[in-house]
């Protein structure tokens, strides 16, 4: 499987990572298009893979074409390249907002398409992509999407509407998750913890915290209950979080970043 990448930014070498790393495809089976040349020297040099500057290029030797360019420049990457013949090629996109409706109309032509929506940790390995083929993919192409995005995390077939959901929950969240992380380092630094400290003990709170819902199994309302004591210390923290709208201000956060991305 040949795979081209029209777009070479951090989610794009983080895909093209985990391709290699995982053996889903050989550097030699990938190429990727950047409008700069140190972004493709830089590209070329830590994947070992082959880069140009011409998109259409990455189309033509590609069985595969991922689309990872911004929402903002995806148009006119598609009618760089509409032109091409795509009858024997799949078309995957990983940008915000832009709905299979409006792929298909971009290109004007029918063909195999899956939208996908991955999410930063992708970068570490410990992603989560929706994926959602249109009519015309078959299921070798879905196949072959989720061994793709796979090699950087998890990933689920959903509906479109829930494609602008997982961008704001999965999407979104991990700068929510980081700003906690850093309000839980700052409170330790308050109480005397060295900063670099601090972040290490809240950062791997969280991720173990995270781990437990994953391996368990168990409602995060019941791991709560968990670690809340009768009469301690945690329960009383959790009163000062929920007099303060904890829950409210992150529901409101998911769903106007869902807002803004159906306006995208």
């Amino acid at each position: 499987m040949r795979i081209g990448f029209i777009g070479a930014g951090n989610m794009a070498r983080a895909i093209i990572g985990g391709i290699i790393k995982s053996g889903v495809a050989a550097p030699g089976d990938l190429v990727a298009s950047a409008p700069t040349q140190a972004t493709r020297d830089a590209v070329a040099a830590d994947l070992g893979i082959r880069t140009t500057a011409s998109n259409v290029e990455v189309v033509r030797e590609s069985d595969v074409v991922v689309l990872a360019v911004k929402p903002g420049v995806l148009e006119s990457v598609i009618d760089e390249i509409s032109d091409e013949p795509f009858d024997e090629k799949l078309v995957v996109s990983i940008a915000a907002g832009k709905d299979i409706h409006w792929l298909e109309d971009a290109f004007g032509k029918e063909m195999r398409l899956v939208r996908t929506m991955p999410n930063t940790p992708a970068l570490v390995g410990e992603g989560f992509t929706a994926i959602c083929p249109n009519e015309d993919a078959t299921e070798e192409d879905v196949d072959a999407v989720f061994r793709i995005f796979r090699s950087v995390g998890s990933a689920e077939q959903m509906s479109e509407r829930m494609v602008d959901v997982v961008g704001a929950l999965a999407g979104s969240s991990p700068a929510y998750v980081f700003m906690f992380i850093e309000a839980l380092a700052d409170a330790a630094v308050a109480e005397g913890m060295r900063r670099n400290v601090a972040y290490r003990v809240a950062a791997q709170a969280v991720l173990g915290s995270a781990k437990m819902v994953l391996d368990s199994g168990e409602h995060p309302a019941a791991l709560k209950d968990m670690v809340c004591s009768p009469g301690g210390t945690t329960i009383e923290g959790v009163q000062v979080l929920e007099e303060g709208g904890m829950r409210a201000a992150v529901m409101n956060a998911i769903r106007a970043a869902v807002a803004k991305t159906q306006v995208l």
